[in-house]
């Protein structure tokens, strides 16, 4: 399980070369490897299962993918030490890699009116909860600027994802903010669910909620960004149109879910969204990193572009 700031492990490397009269030789034409790093999660396993086992092929190219938790992935992306070809980050943190990255048009994760969650061992009601300190999973996520834009100026700490509902137990906070599966274990746990962030971003704007996608380095240039793009939506497809043997795959990444929570948390975050953001999905971009920009969470404005 990687933790915040936790080395990446990378899991697999294939030479992914199409069957039939597309095969070629390794000796006929080079082979480029394209770096591809994204969450230990289930609903990122599952998205990725396709070129993650060789179901999906691009002649020429061979993808690596590396593990890592979403809030170093962001960071590292930002830095642009080590960056990766595609990464996943939050949306949160695209303004501050927008001159190097671009959004892929597929693979984003996105809350139809639910999303993070501020849990809590009491029913706080929401006016109570903005006067709590909240343990959060990283300043760069989507739900950190979500929680900010609910209340603003509220006090965090940062803490692992996956340490949060624990903390959250021991009374080390007296209230968290959950992201991955948590948004699904915590009545298991015995908390309170305070606010969801996703109900709530709704009620304001009308909108879904988007927490995170995926991003390609501008400098791969348009077609070979054309062809990344094209691999990961038919990945996307092939988990899909195969969901029981991806849902198979993506169980070793599921985090204390049994196997019918694990297929309800990837169902609500891999679907027909995650193919294309749709129109309110790309303006829900667009309007989420307007109000923080406006708000003053966001130092510079955002220019939204897809492959």
């Amino acid at each position: 399980m990687s933790m915040l700031g936790a080395p990446p492990e990378k899991i697999s490397s294939q030479t992914s070369f199409a069957e039939g009269k597309d095969s070629m030789s390794s000796t006929s034409a080079p082979v480029r490897e394209i770096t591809v790093a994204h969450s230990p999660d289930s609903d990122d396993a599952f998205m990725f299962y396709g070129l993650a086992t060789n179901k999906v092929r691009v002649p020429g190219l061979r993808f690596t993918h590396t593990l890592c938790d979403i809030e170093t992935l962001n960071r590292k992306a930002r830095e642009g030490d080590g960056a990766y070809d595609v990464t996943a980050i939050s949306f949160h943190a695209y303004p501050y890699i927008q001159d190097r990255y671009t959004l892929l048009p597929s693979g984003g994760s996105v809350g139809d009116g639910y999303g993070p969650m501020i849990v809590a061992t009491r029913a706080f009601s929401a006016s109570e909860i903005k006067k709590k300190r909240i343990a959060v999973p990283g300043t760069l996520t989507t739900a950190y600027l979500v929680l900010e834009l609910f209340a603003p100026g509220i006090e965090t700490d940062v803490v692992p994802f996956d340490q949060i509902i624990p903390q959250v137990l021991a009374g080390q906070h007296e209230a968290g903010l959950i992201i991955h599966e948590g948004q699904l274990t915590y009545p298991k746990a015995g908390l309170h669910r305070v606010v969801d962030l996703g109900r709530w971003w709704h009620r304001v704007t009308g909108l879904p909620l988007p927490l995170g996608g995926n991003a390609i380095r501008r400098s791969l240039g348009p077609e070979l960004m054309s062809r990344v793009a094209a691999a990961l939506r038919d990945s996307i497809q092939y988990a899909l149109d195969h969901r029981e043997e991806a849902l198979a795959y993506a169980m070793q990444f599921a985090r204390d879910l049994d196997p019918q929570l694990a297929d309800k948390f990837v169902g609500m975050y891999v679907n027909e969204r995650t193919l294309d953001y749709g129109p309110d999905g790309r303006e829900a971009v667009r309007r989420l990193l307007d109000m923080g920009h406006k708000a003053g969470i966001i130092p510079h404005a955002a220019k939204v572009d897809f492959v």
